[in-house]
């Protein structure tokens, strides 16, 4: 398949933020793989997002408010069908993994595979009456592992929009495809995940999504043109003995809820909250309340947040970013573990607030270990270098936000 180079200059600008000369070597070394692999040519291009969490931390299990987004690297995929009913994908670097589109079972010995991924994804389109069937692919990724911007997602979501495109027209909507992922981390990957990080995969741009309906969420797209320069930055630290610090979040939320007689703290309105949070108080654990209480305030501000950018709003809405991640620090308290004495979070998020043109910072995902998010100014040359000492190059990815989720390019 050859590639259009005046095409992929356009595509390239669109997703990645680069002209195509940046990313050429990319999709000519997938034609390559595919033809050397498969014996055929590639037929079409997939690509699928990373995501980073804006603002809304530990919100999305308790059925709160989420502002997230889709960013500029990518699992990317050169692929042709076959008619077999079997999908084979070369990853760079990795086996072949193999899936019969009429057979996916479970097997516990694949958990935490790729392949349990794919067979997940497969299943949940089977079992939603969609149509299913064979493709070969070669795939790439620029998603990096371990940074909290969620390659597993990647790779599910651009396994989904292979079956979208290919053998349903293309006309599943991002939040099917999602929940599609979502079922194969859970059930045959082994990862307990809520729907956040699959939905901004799918969605693309910047979006509020309300979990109050978990079967349905509601998505509202925010118009971003914030000009700022975006940093996820991995702080190092062992996740391996942070279950019970992660399981420990949504427990303590509902054991508030249920003094309310609810299940789930969406379920308790803010003015009910308000009106009633001093008398619960006494009746739950300090830390559970503050995180309640952290609950409710970070809905406030994911809404707060949408409104500003759509204004236009910018010194609003990065000040929002910075209550956001005080919120979690005092209040939800998940930048730092007892249990692992880690101190990572915290020191990282007391030594980027002193480099000048850093605008603004929290704590990114789960927390305890890993990353935090960065706002910067773009006029200030000295930041990512800044960072870069501070942490290491590796461990420093600057980022663009990415309209487009996960799709077929149209090269």
């Amino acid at each position: 398949m050859p590639i259009d180079k005046r095409g992929l200059d356009g595509i390239c600008k669109d997703i990645y933020g680069t002209d195509g000369a940046a990313q050429l070597d990319r999709f000519e070394e997938l034609v390559a793989m595919h033809r050397e692999v498969f014996g055929s040519d590639a037929r079409e291009f997939y690509s699928s997002p990373g995501r980073i969490e804006m603002i809304g931390n530990h919100t999305d299990h308790n059925g709160g408010k989420v502002l997230c987004a889709a960013i500029n690297v990518d699992t990317l995929a050169a692929v042709s069908k076959r008619e077999d009913g079997v999908i084979e994908v070369k990853s760079k670097g990795y086996p072949m993994l193999r899936v019969d589109c009429a057979a996916p079972v479970f097997s516990v010995s694949e958990i935490g595979t790729s392949t349990a991924l794919i067979k997940g994804v497969v299943d949940y389109f089977a079992r939603s009456g969609k149509r299913v069937g064979g493709f070969c692919a070669c795939m790439t990724s620029s998603v990096p592992k371990g940074s909290g911007v969620s390659s597993s997602s990647s790779f599910e979501l651009v396994i989904a929009e292979i079956l979208n495109v290919m053998y349903n027209d293309g006309e599943l909507s991002p939040i099917f495809k999602a929940k599609a992922s979502q079922y194969a981390e859970n059930t045959y990957f082994g990862k307990p995940s809520g729907l956040m990080d699959q939905s901004a995969i799918a969605l693309g741009g910047v979006n509020m999504i309300d979990f109050a309906d978990l079967e349905e969420p509601a998505v509202k797209k925010a118009d971003w043109k914030f000009d700022l320069d975006i940093f996820v930055i991995a702080t190092g630290g062992d996740h391996s003995n942070l279950t019970d610090d992660y399981a420990a979040i949504p427990l303590e939320m509902r054991s508030v809820a249920s003094k309310f007689g609810a299940k789930l703290l969406h379920e308790i309105s803010p003015e009910k909250w308000e009106a009633e949070k001093e008398s619960v108080r006494p009746l739950v654990e300090p830390r559970a309340f503050l995180r309640a209480e952290h609950f409710f305030e970070e809905n406030a501000r994911v809404e707060r947040a949408v409104a500003m950018i759509d204004e236009g709003d910018k010194e609003g809405f990065l000040s929002l970013v910075n209550e956001s991640g005080l919120s979690s620090r005092y209040k939800l308290q998940n930048t730092y573990s007892p249990a692992c004495q880690n101190h990572n979070l915290e020191n990282a998020l007391d030594s980027v607030k002193r480099i000048d043109g850093v605008l603004a910072y929290r704590v990114h995902g789960g927390g305890f270990a890993g990353t935090i998010l960065t706002f910067a100014d773009p006029a200030a040359s000295g930041v990512h270098n800044a960072l870069n000492v501070m942490f290491g190059e590796e461990n420093v990815f600057k980022l663009a936000i990415r309209d487009s989720g996960a799709c077929k390019l149209l090269i």
